[in-house]
């Protein structure tokens, strides 16, 4: 390995090291599984802010979305962007503070599992179990899409074999999610949203003023578009450029319809289940916009620009720009340009972070799903803080393993597809109840499970249809059907007396 390989690998060595070093860190503090779920309901606005957005950006933002850029899908990514931002604002505007005080005023719920299970007075266990085994299932993958962005990018920056760099990220989350819990994911997150910010802001700003100024940036770009359409780069850039000039209203409708996904992802709104006090939501959700804004703005010039900084600002020599297959290594290509080695390799830790921030904060929500929801909430209602807790930790190892596995097979190395499946499979399947839960008092235990089977079934369905229906965003359907058949059933189903007590006295509470 030669000098640059050597200060990139330091850059990446030390900022495991510390990740790790938090985790261990932190793990004294868990003295019992609200703590190691929630970190007790005492975590500042800041942390939640950016923990919140670290976590829900994942590697896509900074490896899948800008390649989608890069192979001229600006149109789909202006849309999906726009609806990601919409849906972050309304997810914090509408849901964190009545989300909050509602899983306190519901047996201080600390899942989203057991709050369904309270809210609905479900001694059946029907919801919580149903609710599981989605969680699993959709986390599962959306894990396996943070593990495909670390194999990526060691793959990218160190010429790593595939499969050593799946290990590596495999072992670097594992070891400090199952030892730190809540808190160290919440404060290893903030990091990273914070590398993550710096990253985009100050690479924007280099990749624009190297092609002389905005202006001629631009210009730079439209050229290559027009090059790209002509087939001067090959037919893999023609064909994706081709199918970028036919989007379509259904389409962009299809891309904005992602800001549906905010209100159902377990492992966003148990964020705000956990900041310290509602009256610091309104702080916390400042944050977290500005931080969205800017990194989106980031994504599309990183994408947008990539093919012409790559090239160097000269377009006549293809051979320099990502083929087929690469474009989702933009940024990390970028990064690598641009700066001095180890001070490109500190960067690229933005990448490792996005997948570690997401795929820890899955890991917990899916662990504390199993163990409190399903281990303690139906097998062994007697379980004590530390067995409940060992399993935790077992959970996380089995889901961690079936994740990689998963990374193994040639079809699902893609870390938008992979995104993607899980995102419209948590906001179809949840999004609609948590909003029903918190808003309309007339919903039911039959309706929720239903709804809930039937969001869950239309997404895998829909999904896995050859070219898909329309080419419609399984989110859409599946949310449709879930609020559809959860409002249907409980307008035909019986009330709950009690139910219906505790949800007017719910409304009471001020905040």
């Amino acid at each position: 390995m030669d000098a640059q390989g050597i200060a990139k690998l330091v850059a990446f060595v030390l900022y495991l090291g510390f990740m790790i070093y938090i985790g261990l860190k932190t793990s004294r503090k868990n003295k019992n599984s609200k703590d190691f779920f929630l970190g007790g309901r005492q975590v500042g606005p800041w942390v939640t802010a950016l923990s919140a957005e670290a976590s829900d950006s994942s590697a896509w933002l900074l490896m899948g979305l800008p390649g989608l850029c890069y192979f001229g899908g600006i149109k789909e990514t202006l849309w999906t962007s726009l609806g990601l931002i919409v849906g972050t604002y309304l997810n914090w505007l509408f849901v964190a503070k009545p989300l909050r005080k509602c899983s306190i005023a519901f047996g201080d719920s600390i899942t989203i599992p057991e709050f369904f299970t309270n809210r609905f007075k479900d001694k059946s266990h029907v919801i919580s179990i149903i609710s599981v085994i989605f969680i699993v299932f959709f986390f599962t993958i959306y894990t396996a899409s943070g593990f495909v962005a670390c194999a990526k990018l060691f793959q990218s920056v160190f010429n790593l074999n595939y499969h050593i760099g799946l290990v590596i990220g495999l072992v670097v989350i594992l070891t400090y999610t199952i030892t730190g819990g809540y808190t160290a994911v919440c404060t290893t997150d903030f990091i990273q949203g914070l590398l993550i910010f710096l990253a985009f802001t100050l690479s924007s700003v280099v990749v624009i003023v190297s092609l002389g100024g905005l202006s001629h940036a631009i210009a730079s770009a439209q050229d290559f578009s027009f090059r790209a359409l002509q087939g001067q780069f090959g037919e893999a850039f023609k064909e994706k450029f081709s199918a970028n000039q036919t989007y379509s209203v259904l389409n962009a409708i299809s891309a904005f319809s992602w800001c549906l996904g905010y209100f159902g992802m377990p492992h966003i709104i148990i964020r705000f289940m956990g900041i310290r006090s509602n009256s610091e939501i309104t702080q916390a959700r400042r944050i977290g916009i500005v931080w969205m804004l800017v990194s989106y703005i980031g994504t599309f010039i990183i994408g947008t620009l990539g093919t012409v900084y790559l090239a160097g600002g000269d377009l006549s020599n293809p051979l320099t720009l990502l083929q087929g297959g690469l474009e989702e290594t933009v940024f990390s290509e970028t990064m690598l340009k641009m700066y001095p080695a180890f001070i490109a390799g500190l960067f690229l830790c933005a990448i490792l972070a996005a997948s570690m921030s997401t795929a820890d904060s899955q890991l917990l929500s899916a662990a504390s799903a199993v163990s409190l929801d399903i281990y303690k909430g139906i097998i062994n209602k007697d379980a004590d803080e530390k067995k409940i807790l060992f399993v935790s930790r077992i959970t996380v190892f089995a889901i961690a393993a079936i994740a990689f596995v998963i990374c193994l097979l040639p079809n699902n190395q893609s870390i938008f597809g992979l995104v993607s499946y899980a995102w419209a499979g948590f906001g179809a399947t949840f999004g609609p109840l948590i909003l029903l839960s918190l808003f309309w008092k007339g919903i039911t235990r039959n309706g929720a499970a239903v709804g809930l089977i039937g969001g869950g079934i239309t997404v895998v369905v829909w999904h896995n249809l050859s070219g898909g229906i329309f080419n419609v965003f399984e989110i859409l359907p599946g949310f449709l059907v879930c609020l559809l058949l959860s409002v249907v059933v409980s307008l035909c189903d019986k009330k709950d007396d009690e139910v219906l007590a505790e949800f007017a006295e719910y409304k009471k509470l001020k905040d």
